[in-house]
């Protein structure tokens, strides 16, 4: 089953994580000095703030659909080959705390997403 996954960069995280802790109804389930981690099943979400982005901007880092198996990544693989842009894969990789493969896009708009497997835990950015 897929979870669909949203990124955003906040200016204070101590702030975010409190506002987004009470919408939720739910601590994060990690928890960094840079980066905080919802995995929720009502709405299926994986939800993440952090003060480390790709741009020093705050608002969406980036959106993504995670996965639970390699062939559903593999699905969203091909999907995401068939909408005509580059794909950047990354095999084994390091991010958010996690370890996994991924597969990331730009879409028209300029936004960045990712379709990723995350196979273990990481204790680096």
């Amino acid at each position: 089953m897929k979870r669909f996954h949203i990124h955003l960069s906040v200016p204070v995280l101590g702030e975010a994580i409190d506002f987004y802790s009470r919408l939720f109804a739910a601590d994060p389930v990690v928890k960094k000095s840079n980066y905080a981690k919802w995995m929720l099943d009502d709405p299926r979400l994986n939800f993440a703030v952090s003060t480390s982005t790709r741009e020093e901007n705050t608002g969406v880092d980036h959106l993504g659909i995670q996965v639970e198996s390699e062939n559903e990544l593999q699905e969203l693989d091909t999907r995401m080959r068939n909408t005509g842009t580059t794909v950047e894969d990354e095999k084994n990789t390091q991010c958010c705390y996690a370890v996994g493969d991924k597969h990331n896009i730009t879409d028209p708009a300029g936004l960045p997403w990712e379709a990723f497997h995350t196979t273990g835990e990481s204790s680096q950015w």
